[in-house]
């Protein structure tokens, strides 16, 4: 039977563990090689013979009903407050610098590359934090914060594959998202197919935003959507 994980793991300990048991197998301890063989069955006498770390960990991992160490170790890291909390700290940070540079319109096409490319990898790792530590709304946001990013940069190819993945995921979680997800995932759809010069079809995506903008609920919240809506870049549309 698997072994339970404590409720706060620390894989620092998990570590020792594995070492532990490397250590005792090349020691000659028959509770430990039966430990080894109990988890990997079909263990030769050569592998015990050479034995590594991996293979401890290895074993570490199945012990506790996992396929393997990578997997151990993210399940250990999403039952660690500390670890979800670092995400969440990091995401909001990197979205709110991120968001700071596309309000100054200070990055564009034109931008030397590793501008754009540090303003388009922080809207990923924000994205990547929330993935971890957030919920379907947050993810939505960080899609859409990298459709937005990647149209300001100039890539409007790879803006309408993270707009078309913010709309998938509002839609198909309608009870996680606000009403203003929704309409903010159509907002940096038409953005998108605007800078790639697909006018009508943009112009019919933003009377769709404009739409479920001006039916949003909450006063505040409709009125910052639209402000949005108006700033640029819209490509002439």
């Amino acid at each position: 039977m698997a072994r339970e994980l404590p409720a706060n793991p620390n894989i620092t300990h998990l570590r020792r563990q594995a070492k532990d048991l490397k250590k005792a197998i090349a020691a000659g301890d028959r509770q430990a090689i039966e430990r080894a063989r109990s988890a990997r069955p079909g263990l030769a006498d050569s592998d015990i013979e050479g034995f590594t770390l991996r293979d401890a960990q290895l074993t570490i991992a199945r012990e506790y009903g996992f396929d393997g160490w990578h997997d151990l170790n993210v399940a250990v890291g999403e039952r660690m407050v500390e670890e979800r909390d670092l995400h969440r700290w990091f995401g909001v940070q990197l979205n709110n610098g991120v968001w700071a540079r596309l309000d100054a319109a200070d990055v564009g096409p034109d931008s030397p590359l590793e501008e754009r490319e540090r303003l388009l990898y922080s809207a990923y790792a924000s994205a990547y934090h929330w993935m971890n530590a957030g919920t379907f709304a947050n993810r939505a946001r960080g899609e859409h914060l990298i459709a937005r990013t990647a149209t300001a940069v100039g890539l409007p190819d790879l803006a309408m594959q993270h707009a078309r993945r913010c709309l998938e995921l509002c839609e198909q979680n309608p009870v996680e998202v606000e009403d203003w997800d929704l309409a903010f995932a159509h907002e940096a759809l038409a953005r998108a197919v605007a800078a790639r010069g697909d006018r009508t079809l943009a112009r019919d995506l933003r009377a769709k935003a404009q739409a479920l903008g001006e039916a949003i609920a909450g006063d505040g919240d409709r009125a910052a959507f639209l402000e949005e809506l108006e700033k640029g870049p819209w490509f002439g549309i």
